[in-house]
C-alpha cells in the first residue's frame, strides 16, 4: 500500500498548519505526505557515528553508553527547535500505519544500541569493542535507511513485525 496524504495535516501551499508557530510542515522539515521529520533519525544516526568512531578512538565507548534512547515525542519535546510542537501535532495525525512502520524501526534499532551497549559495559578488549561496534552499525545503517525512507513517504509499509523478531533475523545473517 502507498502512502496517503496525511489528511489531518494536509494544507494548501500557501496555507500554513498554525499551532502557534505559523510554519507550513515544509517550513519545518516535516513530510506532508507523512507528517514525519527526519530530524527524529539523528537521536540513531549520533550513536551510530559513535560506534563509528570506536573502532579508532576507544576513548568515545562512555559516550555511547550515555546515549539514552527517545520516542519521537520525546525527541521532539526535548528538542529546543520552536517547530517541536508542530512536529509532535503532525505526528499524532500522521497515519497510523506510518507512524506504526516508524515506531517499530525505531525500537528495533533501540533494542540493536541497548543490546550493543550492555555488551560493552563489561571488561573487554578494544578489538571486541570494535567488532561489536561494527556489526551494529552494519545492522543500524540499512535500518535508519529504511526509516528515512518512511518518513520520506518513499517505503512501503509491510505487516510490520516486531522488534525481536526483527533482531532475531539479522542475527540470522
Amino acid at each position: 500500500m502507498k502512502y496517503q496524504n496525511c489528511a489531518a495535516v494536509a494544507q494548501a501551499p500557501d496555507e500554513p498548519l498554525d499551532l502557534g508557530v505559523g510554519l507550513r510542515l515544509e517550513d519545518a522539515n516535516i513530510n506532508p505526505a507523512t507528517g514525519l521529520a527526519t530530524d527524529y533519525l539523528n537521536r540513531f544516526n549520533e550513536a551510530v557515528m559513535l560506534l563509528d568512531m570506536l573502532a579508532t578512538c576507544p576513548e568515545f565507548r562512555d559516550d555511547f553508553l550515555s546515549w539514552e534512547p527517545m520516542s519521537y515525542r520525546e525527541h521532539f519535546r526535548a528538542s529546543r527547535s520552536r517547530t517541536r510542537d508542530l512536529a509532535i501535532a503532525a505526528y499524532d495525525t500522521a497515519d497510523p500505519n506510518v507512524r506504526s512502520g516508524l515506531d517499530t524501526l525505531a525500537a528495533t534499532m533501540t533494542v540493536v544500541l541497548e543490546a550493543t551497549r550492555a555488551a560493552m559495559t563489561s571488561d573487554l578488549k578494544p578489538e571486541t569493542i570494535a567488532a561489536l561496534a561494527g556489526n551494529a552499525v552494519g545492522w543500524l545503517k540499512p535500518m535508519i535507511a529504511r526509516a528515512g525512507g518512511i518518513i520520506n513517504g518513499d517505503e512501503e509499509i509491510t505487516d510490520a513485525a516486531s522488534p525481536q523478531a526483527v533482531v532475531d533475523q539479522l542475527m540470522k545473517r
